[in-house]
This record gives C-alpha cells, sequence and structure tokens, in this order.
C-alpha cells in the first residue's frame, strides 16, 4: 500500500514543536506500506483540503492517515477539511477507535475525527497525541488492507473473503 501521513499542526508547519505522532505512524506502518509519504500543514481548513486532495488525485494513495486537528479547540479543522473533500464515508471506522478509546480514558467522547473515501483513497483522521494514535492504529490496522483491496474492486466476494 501506498500510504501518506499528512500532520496538521500551527506549531509544527511553523517548527516551533516537533511532531512525533507523524514518524510514529510511519514506523507503525513500516511493515503494511510499500511507500509513505509525509507533510506537514497548518491548521487551514482550505490548505488541508488542497493537500487531501492532491494526495488523493495526483498521487493516488492508497491511505491517507492525518494526524491532529480532531478536537474542540477554535483552530481543529481537520474533520471539516476531510468531510469536504470525501466521496463517502466510513462512519465505522470512527466509531470503532472511539470504543476502543472509550476503555481507556471517556476523553475519546471528544474526538471528532472522521473516514472516508476519495476516488481510490481511503483518508482517516486520527488524534495529534502519540500515545492516542498507537491506540487507533490498534484498532483499525486488521482492515486496512481489505479496504484497500475493496475501494481497488478487488475484492469479489466478501462473505467468502473471511
Amino acid at each position: 500500500m501506498n500510504i501518506a501521513v499528512l500532520c496538521i499542526s500551527d506549531s509544527a508547519f511553523a517548527g516551533k514543536r516537533e511532531d512525533l505522532s507523524g514518524p510514529l505512524i510511519i514506523d507503525i506502518m513500516r511493515e503494511t506500506a510499500r511507500s509513505t509519504y509525509y507533510g506537514c500543514v497548518p491548521d487551514e481548513q482550505d490548505q488541508i483540503s488542497i493537500e487531501l486532495v492532491r494526495l488523493c488525485d495526483e498521487e493516488k494513495v492508497d491511505i491517507i492517515l492525518t494526524t491532529g486537528g480532531t478536537g474542540f479547540a477554535p483552530r481543529d479543522v481537520t474533520p471539516e477539511a476531510t468531510l469536504s473533500v470525501l466521496d463517502r464515508q466510513v462512519p465505522g471506522i470512527p466509531e470503532a477507535m472511539r470504543q476502543k478509546s472509550l476503555a481507556i480514558t471517556p476523553r475519546s467522547m471528544l474526538s471528532r475525527a472522521v473516514a472516508g473515501i476519495r476516488g481510490e483513497t481511503l483518508i482517516i483522521n486520527l488524534p495529534g497525541s502519540p500515545k492516542a494514535v498507537k491506540e487507533n492504529l490498534e484498532t483499525v490496522l486488521p482492515i486496512l488492507n481489505h479496504a484497500v483491496e475493496l475501494i481497488h474492486g478487488r475484492v469479489e466476494n466478501c462473505a467468502a473473503d473471511k
């Protein structure tokens, strides 16, 4: 799979703090990914949307994993930017991430993360915290290969593919 990791953070983009979650995602996905793109954009809805579209439509990545901007802060606009570029939503992914995280912390209820499909790319919003990124990725990792195969039309009979 070709994977893109997109850090969404004003401070990381400006070089004021190191992004720890993006490199962690790359490390976790190392065995799954054939190639990995990494980028960072500020918490600006238009810039996030433009980069998501570029990665989907031009770079043709299979999965985009965003990190950051999914909370309640006024500049947390990752879900809105993601929703603006999706063809179809995949609500089960963020539901599963929140459910799993709820066993660890009640703060998981504050996540506004979304997931969906644009063209042949699956986009998943992850939190900005390295700890939460690891927990959320562990939840979705088992379904990523199958999801990509489905999006690309390479699965003919899901019932037989258990």
